[in-house]
C-alpha cells in the first residue's frame, strides 16, 4: 500500500498516453520535483522519484539559510520525448493536473523534457512559472522572479547557468568522493550527456579528469586519452544526443550499453533509472559510482558493488544541486550568479559528503538517516507538513 499523501493516474483522451503525478509530502502545503517524459514511465517509478524528492529537499536543509526545504513530488508521462505528439500530450497532461501545479507541486524538467518546452506549455496554460505555489507563499515575489530570471540568464560557456548546476555538483560530488577515499580521480565514465550528465563531464575535465568514454541514445564514444567534452558539448541535441558526423576521427564508436565496461575511477550514471542491474555489478570497474541520474542502480547491484569495495554517492545527494539551486535563488540565498552559485554547492557538497562519509555506514545509509533527521527538525521548525 502506498504511503503518497497524493497519486494522479491520468489517461489522455486522444492517445491513451497514461502520466502521473505523486506528491509524497507536503511541507507548510508545498512539495517539489520535475516532470519527465519517459517511453515506459510508470506510477511506481515516479512514487520513487518523489520519494527521492523529499530526501533532496531535506538533506540539503540548513538552518542559517531563508530557504526552508518543502515536501517531495514528481511527475511522469509515458511518452518517448521524440514522439512527435509528445508535446500535445504534455500540454494535455498539465491543463489536467494544473490546479495541483498551481498550489502544491513545484516542477520543471526532468529526463526527456527541456525547461524552456514546459515553461512555453505552462506560459499556454496561463501560468506565469511552473513555481507559482512557492511564489505565492513570498513576501515578495516580484524579486524572487526578477532573481530566478536573472539566473537563467547567465551563460558560461554557451550553456545557461541553470543547465550546469546540477551537473556542476555531481562533479563536485565525485572529486570530494575520491578525495575522502583517498585517491585523485584521473578518468571518468558519463552514462546519458544531457543537462546533468554534460556539465557533469565539463567540471569532471575542468579539475583535470579524463572522460574518456561518455554514453547517449545512439551508442558508446570513448577515447583513451580522454575525449573532448567541450566539442561533444557543441554537438548534442536538445536531449544530449551527439551528433556523430561532428565527431573527431579517432573517436572509437561502441554499442551504448559497453559503457558498463570501461575502467575508470568516477562512474557517473546521469541518464535513465535502473540501469545497474545484480548481473550488471561485476561488468562496473570503477572505484566509485556517482549517481547522477535519479534511482540508477537496483538494491541488489549496489549490494554487490558495495561487496567489491565500489561505494555508491546515492543520487538524493550526488543530483540534489539543480533543485536546491532553484530555491537559494528564489529565496534570496545565493546571488543569480555562476560565482555564488557554484560557491554554494561547493561547501554544500563537501558539508554534505563529510558528513555522510564520517558516518562509518556505507554512504547510502547514513544519508537517509540525515535527511530524516533533518526532516524532523524542518517539521519542528515549521509546525505544518503533510
Amino acid at each position: 500500500m502506498s504511503s503518497s499523501l497524493l497519486e494522479i493516474t491520468w489517461t489522455d483522451p486522444v492517445t491513451g498516453t497514461k502520466g502521473f503525478v505523486v506528491i509524497d509530502r507536503l511541507i507548510r502545503g508545498l512539495a517539489s520535483g520535475g516532470l519527465r517524459l519517459r517511453q515506459g514511465c510508470t506510477l511506481e517509478e515516479v512514487r520513487g522519484l518523489a520519494q527521492g524528492m523529499s530526501r533532496k529537499e531535506a538533506l540539503v536543509y540548513d538552518p542559517a539559510d531563508r530557504y526552508v526545504p518543502l515536501g517531495g513530488g514528481k511527475g511522469g508521462i509515458d511518452i518517448d520525448p521524440h514522439d512527435p505528439r509528445a508535446d500535445e500530450v504534455l500540454h494535455r497532461f498539465l491543463a489536467a493536473v494544473l490546479p495541483v501545479v498551481r498550489e502544491q507541486w513545484n516542477t520543471g524538467e526532468d529526463f526527456g523534457l527541456r525547461q524552456e518546452t514546459i515553461d512555453k506549455v505552462a506560459a499556454d496554460l496561463g501560468l506565469p512559472s511552473t513555481v507559482e505555489a512557492v511564489f505565492a507563499t513570498l513576501d515578495e515575489p516580484a524579486v524572487a522572479r526578477q532573481a530566478l530570471a536573472a539566473a537563467f540568464a547567465v551563460n558560461v560557456g554557451g550553456i545557461s547557468l541553470g543547465d550546469l548546476v546540477g551537473g556542476y555538483g555531481v562533479a563536485q560530488a565525485g572529486l570530494v568522493a575520491a578525495e575522502l577515499l583517498g585517491f585523485e580521480p584521473r578518468t571518468a565514465v558519463v552514462q546519458g550527456f544531457g543537462s546533468i550528465g554534460g556539465a557533469a563531464a565539463r567540471y569532471l575535465a575542468a579539475n583535470g579528469v579524463k572522460v574518456v568514454a561518455v554514453a547517449d541514445r545512439d551508442g558508446l564514444i570513448s577515447h583513451p586519452d580522454g575525449l573532448d567534452v567541450e566539442a561533444l558539448l557543441a554537438a548534442r541535441d536538445s536531449l544530449g544526443i551527439v551528433d556523430r558526423s561532428a565527431l573527431a576521427s579517432d573517436v572509437v564508436l561502441g554499442d551504448r550499453d559497453a559503457w558498463l565496461d570501461v575502467p575508470c575511477d568516477l562512474l557517473v550514471p546521469a541518464a535513465m533509472s535502473y540501469v545497474i542491474e545484480a548481473a550488471d555489478a561485476s561488468r562496473v570497474q570503477a572505484r566509485v559510482v556517482v549517481e547522477g541520474a535519479n534511482m540508477p542502480t537496483l538494491p541488489e547491484a549496489e549490494k554487490a558493488l558495495l561487496d567489491r569495495g565500489i561505494p555508491v554517492v546515492p543520487d538524493f545527494l550526488a543530483n540534489v544541486m539543480t533543485n536546491a539551486w532553484w530555491w537559494w535563488i528564489v529565496f534570496g540565498d545565493i546571488a543569480p550568479t555562476a560565482e555564488s552559485s557554484y560557491a554554494k554547492i561547493d561547501a554544500v557538497m563537501r558539508r554534505l559528503l563529510t558528513t555522510v562519509a564520517a558516518d562509518g555506514r556505507p554512504w547510502r545509509e547514513a544519508a537517509l538517516d540525515l535527511a530524516a533527521r533533518n526532516a524532523a527538525e524542518v517539521t519542528g521548525r515549521v509546525g505544518i507538513t503533510g
